[in-house]
């Protein structure tokens, strides 16, 4: 079975996505580990209740970004891991980690890319800037931040009445079927990238 390895930091409502379509059947690989930067994180509670292993990997003290990701990265070579998902981690991966898995890790991110990319606030932003169209995006992740190749994107109707937590809400929904699909569609083979192009291939 293709193996995938997930970052997460927060609630672990994607990793959940995941991990519902796999017991269904239809993700199409296995979550073979959980790395979060955060002892408290939810995320790590959703892994326990579907009996995935999860780790807490925390910077130390002293320690450089890239040292303490390569650990991360050396982590998941050893469970054999072929795909990584950063599914609400809110660290930005360092070079070495991102060479490293170059063409083989990707991230959610929630808007319309290369709209209000880099940001953690991106619902926000998209509001303060009155859009009328939000949503989110499935992306190769690169050196550029929120910058590689899209995989896929959904849009929603921003409401007259949205705040950050309805709008984020509609968005999530997205999320929740987007990421799955393209992990699918990875695990399965049918995704190509020519130059900045991501392109499907079969069913």
């Amino acid at each position: 079975m293709f193996r995938v390895g997930v970052l997460a930091s927060g609630r672990g409502s994607n990793l959940e996505a995941l991990l519902r379509w796999q017991a269904a059947g239809a993700l199409g690989a296995e979550v073979v580990l959980v790395l979060c930067n955060r002892a408290g994180a939810v995320a790590l509670d959703v892994a326990a209740r579907c009996g995935v292993e999860a780790a807490v990997c925390t910077q130390a003290k002293g320690q450089d970004r890239e040292s303490a990701q390569m650990e991360l990265s050396a982590r998941f070579d050893d469970r054999g891991v072929q795909l990584v998902v950063t599914a609400g981690y809110d660290r930005v991966l360092a070079p070495a980690f991102v060479r490293r898995w170059q063409g083989r890790a990707m991230n959610v991110h929630p808007s319309l890319l290369p709209a209000f990319g880099k940001s953690l606030h991106a619902q926000a932003e998209a509001l303060q800037h009155g859009v009328k169209v939000a949503g989110c995006t499935v992306h190769f992740i690169t050196e550029d931040v929120d910058g590689g190749p899209i995989i896929a994107q959904a849009a929603v109707p921003v409401l007259p009445d949205d705040d950050v937590a309805t709008l984020s809400a509609r968005i999530l929904e997205q999320e929740h079927r987007l990421l799955p699909e393209a992990v699918r569609a990875f695990a399965l083979g049918r995704l190509h990238v020519a130059g900045h192009k991501v392109s499907y291939a079969g069913g």
